[in-house]
């Protein structure tokens, strides 16, 4: 392999020197798999059953609310308990969900509120578990191999998401929908298989208590560092203003019908996917929170091209455009996330970054609904977001210079010195 191949290739270091990594690795792309199935099929279930736009996006709303209170005890719990065992509960819940939906899928006539209730529980499960898991993952790997295993972990979320929503386009349109929650149902089996073999990952010496006070520790934390709050905000500002897959099933109808829709569900995960594959050079950029910036307002370019398009190709370009460039602000996210977090926040920290990555989608869910039923129409509330989107981001990138200034060579000794603090007070605590 050349050198300039070798830059650019993602690093498999860490699925060959951690079994745990593997497994949880693995785990995660099975489950994330048949999850991306139901993603599709719930919102196509509910415009077949209303055909209101408003409707498919008040889903969102359903999972809003969850998300807002469990994150933070979600984050507050992975910082106490072992992170292994809250993982592997929260997924067996997240199975029991997806039973409910497929035992509705078989009635004659499904339940339209119970599929606001399995998606408001959806939520609250993931509240629980998903801060636990970004707090395991960096125990797994050495420091010096974190961008690369979230660049794995990215990756395995791209082929989900470009795999996925394409069978489940292809399943809903030739079988029930039944047999689509069904497969979804036996990917959260073969998980649990995976998870139940992870090693206990313990938490921190000296762990807080989950409170109402360890949970303002934790906001007080992000509140005084500049490079969290900023991907924060442009990570909402983006979703927020960018985020049109409440339309899809509407936009699929006007595009070539419910065969196309998986297509669109899948379009960004292909352009996620080629940035993942080619994110060596990630490793050599310090300006992460530049690169964030950057990345954000490319998105909204996209998205402004699928509102404005009329052609199912330069729609799928413009979704793949916008996936690669939502991929790359990931990455650098996700890089100052677990480079300067310290091990005894991890988990609520976790939550806030949570919050920060799923209000934007849910609530732009909300707005490209609200506005589609106004004079813009679909494509309409589509293109007038992604405008407000680059609008946002310059405007972000104006009021918040210290995370454009950002160096993660200077957020990784940030960190190393707060958990050297860390430590000393969980001696002095173990001395007393």
């Amino acid at each position: 392999m050349t050198d300039r191949k070798r830059r650019l290739s993602v690093d498999l270091t860490p699925l060959r020197t951690s079994r745990d990594f593997r497994l949880v690795f693995f785990s995660g792309a099975v489950t994330s798999f048949g999850s991306f199935i139901s993603y599709v099929t719930i919102p196509y279930q509910v415009a077949k059953l209303t055909n209101d736009p408003l409707m498919v996006g008040l889903i969102g709303v359903c999972e809003l609310a969850p998300i807002l209170i469990m994150a933070f005890v979600g984050g507050a719990l992975a910082d106490y308990l072992d992170r292994r065992l809250l993982v592997r509960g929260s997924e067996a819940a997240l199975a029991a969900i997806c039973g409910i939906l497929l035992i509705n899928s078989l009635s004659d006539e499904p339940h339209l509120w119970l599929l606001y209730v399995c998606a408001f529980l959806t939520a609250a499960v993931a509240g629980l578990q998903r801060p636990a898991m970004g707090a395991m993952v960096p125990r797994l790997v050495k420091t010096e191999q974190l961008p690369a295993a979230m660049a794995l972990q990215s990756l395995s979320m791209q082929f989900a998401q470009l795999i996925g929503p394409s069978l489940a386009g292809l399943l809903i349109a030739s079988l029930d929908l039944h047999w689509v929650y069904l497969f979804d149902l036996l990917t959260f089996a073969v998980s649990l298989v995976l998870l139940t073999m992870v090693r206990a990952v313990p938490p921190p010496p000296a762990a807080d208590r989950p409170s109402l006070n360890s949970v303002v520790t934790g906001l007080k934390y992000a509140k005084s560092r500049p490079e969290l709050l900023g991907t924060y905000l442009v990570d909402i500002n983006a979703m927020f203003f960018g985020m049109p897959s409440a339309l899809y099933p509407f936009l699929a109808e006007r595009l070539g019908g419910p065969q196309v829709l998986g297509l669109l569900y899948a379009a960004p995960a292909v352009g996620s996917l080629l940035a993942t594959v080619g994110s060596g050079w990630t490793q050599r950029v310090h300006r992460h929170g530049l690169m964030v910036i950057i990345a954000a307002a490319f998105w909204g370019v996209g998205i402004i091209g699928v509102g404005l398009s009329n052609w199912l190709w330069l729609t799928l370009f413009c979704l793949a455009f916008a996936g690669a460039a939502d991929m790359v602000s990931g990455l650098f996210r996700m890089i100052i996330w677990n480079q300067t977090i310290p091990d005894h926040l991890r988990g609520r920290l976790g939550g806030i970054e949570m919050l920060s990555y799923t209000t934007g989608p849910l609530l732009g869910q909300l707005r490209s609904g609200m506005m589609a039923r106004t004079s813009l129409g679909v494509g309409g509330s589509i293109w007038v977001g992604g405008v407000l989107c680059v609008a946002g981001s310059l405007a972000l990138a104006a009021a918040l210079p210290k995370f454009v200034r950002y160096n993660g060579e200077h957020g990784v000794a940030l960190k190393q010195a707060a958990d050297e603090e860390w430590a000393a007070t969980a001696a002095a605590r173990t001395a007393s």
